[in-house]
């Protein structure tokens, strides 16, 4: 029923996974490996067709310099951060609360409301072009950082909710009986005793939506139209030329686009594996 565990496999099967561990880790990071090292490359290296071998000059600070100065590129990483920042905290303020309601309270369509929740996370987010397009364009939200605020913590808060409804589900539901027999409002039960003990869930769930929401390249492509409130992803695209493309230029422009949720998962590392774990083991 569940996967045998490495220490009681044959000598034979640990060497093999032992082997092909680095293998497989090394084709996973082969891509990002090769945009690292095109990121430091010159312009006449690319234009002499040296792509991977050996950088022969090293040009890391000029590559760097005119990502960041050939386009507005500060322009789209503060965008990014208008967008990404309060998206992450209404999805996840509202997912919160749905996920509380949805765990504690018995009342009729609690199923069905939660089947909604999970359901909509299987819906191709492709198929949603068009009608959300048009409902944006209709509600004078269409190129908006507001609009694209509202439909990220609209897409957000369904995995959100189904996240941290599981998590809440295992709190023991008896320490929120003690507080109401005591007196405690559902707001003082929700604030001070289901929030502080949600905390790494909650820390995961936060480096997981910044992540998808500041990685956003598709929806940002569709909602927004021009420079004002385009993201640093669809400003990324923009350092590709007419005639010709400067690879290392966009390397470098890919490199800044992600140190954030690079930067971010490292930080909250520990937060992060914990809130993941969470409940996963009882004694």
């Amino acid at each position: 029923m569940f996967p045998m565990p490495i220490e009681k496999w044959k000598a034979s099967n640990r060497i093999l996974y032992k082997l092909s561990l680095p293998v497989a880790l090394l084709i996973w990071l082969l891509p990002i490996l090769a945009v690292l090292v095109t990121s430091v490359r010159s312009t006449d290296e690319l234009m002499e067709g040296n792509y991977w071998g050996w950088p022969k000059d090293f040009a890391m600070l000029a590559n760097y310099r005119e990502a960041l100065t050939a386009s507005p590129m500060l322009h789209y990483f503060w965008n990014s951060c208008l967008i990404t920042i309060p998206s992450v905290i209404g999805a996840i303020a509202l997912a919160a609360m749905a996920g509380y309601a949805l765990s504690t309270y018995k009342f009729r369509g609690n199923t069905l409301l939660f089947a909604t929740f999970v359901a909509c996370n299987f819906v191709p987010q492709q198929i949603l072009m068009i009608p959300v397009r048009e409902i944006s364009v209709s509600l004078g939200l269409f190129n908006t950082v507001s609009g694209l605020i509202l439909f990220h913590v609209a897409m957000q808060t369904g995995f959100c909710t189904l996240f941290l409804r599981n998590f809440i589900k295992q709190l023991p539901y008896e320490m929120i009986e003690a507080a109401r027999i005591e007196g405690a409002g559902e707001w003082t039960v929700f604030y001070r005793i289901v929030l502080p003990l949600i905390k790494p869930a909650l820390a995961a769930l936060a480096v997981l939506v910044f992540t998808f929401v500041w990685n956003d390249y598709f929806w940002a492509l569709c909602l927004t139209q021009g420079d004002d409130v385009a993201p640093i992803t669809v400003g990324v695209a923009a350092l590709k030329g007419q005639w010709t493309t400067a690879w290392n230029l966009v390397s470098a422009g890919s490199v800044l686009a992600a140190i954030p949720s690079v930067l971010l998962f490292f930080l909250m590392q520990k937060q992060f594996v914990v809130g993941l774990t969470f409940g996963a083991s009882k004694g």
